[in-house]
């Protein structure tokens, strides 16, 4: 999480693709099993209103973009197969690579998510189903650290995006299920959605901001909420200083909602009532809050000093886990998973604490270094971290912290593993290929 800044890049630019090829180039494919081919048919955050105007880059989905599968020219280059690991049950792979830096959460299912929009894969073969494309195409620089506009929400079944005052809800397989909901009066300036409350009922929070008045009075800038079940808004309260919903949006415990508030070149967290809006308490954000995790018992932010400082609901602090003296590794956004609380550290290294003590329960040493684009996952016992391109995505077991399997393949790539799993499957990709993995 980076707090806006008055010029310059942004410090930590996002999966910015250099010399990458325009799509077409190269064809996709779907190896089933490995084997037989087949090829089926504001500035950081909020900069402000002028700022991404100036720029040119916004973008949308297109309402009436239902598409289909990519077209499937010949293959060019040599499909990666796997050297170690489990045997993928399909690799699917695009025609340029993907970018799912954009999303606020993983998905539960098959996506591939590139600048020609998001395919949408089968989960049993990998082959091309719904493609949502982009209305107007995205800028040539995108994904970018400066274009706040491309982050994509994620419902269990449908793809969120604002688009010409109202919100579009794009159901990932069945067009009939398609739906648009029109944004009342004060929502109708730059408006922007952060996240899915995925606890019933579904909510969707974001955030808008307005230009400054001509009179000095301060811009009219808001957090709301929509509930997606009855497709209306929930509540929507103003906000002085520019103020965004975090990713994961909840705290499932409390019905919390966290936010990160810009002050200038400082920022806090500030957490309100998810069914009100009402603000509730406020921390201070170290290192610009560059992350904030929700779980059961509160919050987890940076500490100021490389680590982590974890917070209960009422925002009393809970405690603090850093770096010993001399130790320069820094903690990455952890992972809740109920009474346990991973940390991945950027020198490759995971730590299992107890999320009410913190107290360091296990520690492994992963064969490959880890960056802040770095996002595990758990399921079946294991908690499965993904690494450089090269590195590949590690299983640990969660009970002891033992390395289980590494799994790898022989494509070139510059670009870290990204997750993402329906209970049953584990997809890992990278670049321009994504692996089917059995979990079990």
């Amino acid at each position: 999480m980076q707090s806006p800044s008055s010029g310059g890049p942004a410090r930590e630019s996002s999966w910015q693709w250099d010399g990458e090829t325009g799509g077409g180039e190269a064809g996709e494919d779907v190896v089933a099993g490995g084997g037989e081919r087949s090829r089926p048919s504001r500035r950081r955050l909020l900069a402000g209103a002028g700022v991404l105007a100036a720029g040119g880059a916004a973008w949308a989905f297109g309402r009436s973009g239902v598409g289909g599968a990519l077209p499937a020219p010949e293959p060019t280059r040599p499909i990666p197969t796997a050297l170690s690991g489990p045997t993928p049950l399909w690799t699917y792979r695009g025609p340029e690579a993907m970018t799912p830096e954009r999303l606020t959460d993983p998905p539960g299912r098959p996506l591939y998510l590139s600048k020609n929009g998001l395919q949408v894969l089968d989960p049993a073969k990998g082959t091309p189903g719904r493609l949502l494309v982009f209305d107007p195409p995205p800028s040539r620089n995108w994904p970018s650290d400066l274009d706040t506009l491309g982050k994509l929400v994620l419902g269990p079944d449908h793809l969120f995006t604002t688009f010409q005052g109202h919100v579009e809800a794009r159901h990932f397989t069945d067009p009939a299920a398609d739906w648009s909901l029109p944004l009342p009066d004060e929502l109708q300036g730059q408006t922007r959605l952060s996240g899915y409350d995925r606890h019933d009922p579904g909510v969707l929070y974001g955030y808008s901001w307005g230009r400054p008045r001509a009179d000095g009075a301060p811009a009219d800038n808001r957090v709301f909420a929509l509930r997606v079940t009855d497709r209306s808004l929930l509540w929507s309260v103003r906000t002085e200083q520019e103020e965004q919903p975090v990713t994961p949006a909840t705290h499932s415990g409390g019905h919390l909602l966290a936010c990160v508030r810009f002050l200038g070149g400082r920022a806090e967290l500030v957490v309100r009532d998810a069914a009100t809006g009402r603000e509730l308490w406020t921390a201070p954000g170290e290192e610009d809050l560059r992350w904030c995790v929700s779980d059961a018992g509160g919050f987890l932010v940076p500490d100021g000093n490389g680590g982590v400082r974890a917070l209960r609901a009422t925002g009393e602090p809970a405690w603090t886990h850093s770096p010993a003296r001399g130790d320069s590794r820094r903690a990455l956004p952890p992972l809740p998973d109920g009474p346990q609380v991973y940390v991945p550290w950027d020198q490759g290294v995971v730590t299992c604490h107890d999320s009410s003590s913190g107290a360091v329960l296990w520690s492994c040493r992963l064969p490959f270094p880890l960056d802040r684009r770095s996002r595990p996952l758990t399921g079946d016992g294991r908690l499965f971290v993904p690494g450089t391109a090269v590195g590949g995505v590690a299983a640990i077991h969660t009970s002891t912290g033992g390395l289980g399997w590494t799994f790898h393949d022989s494509g070139p790539g510059k670009d870290v593993w990204t997750l993402a799993s329906d209970g049953g499957l584990l997809y890992a990709g990278h670049d321009d290929v994504l692996h089917a993995l059995p979990l079990d």
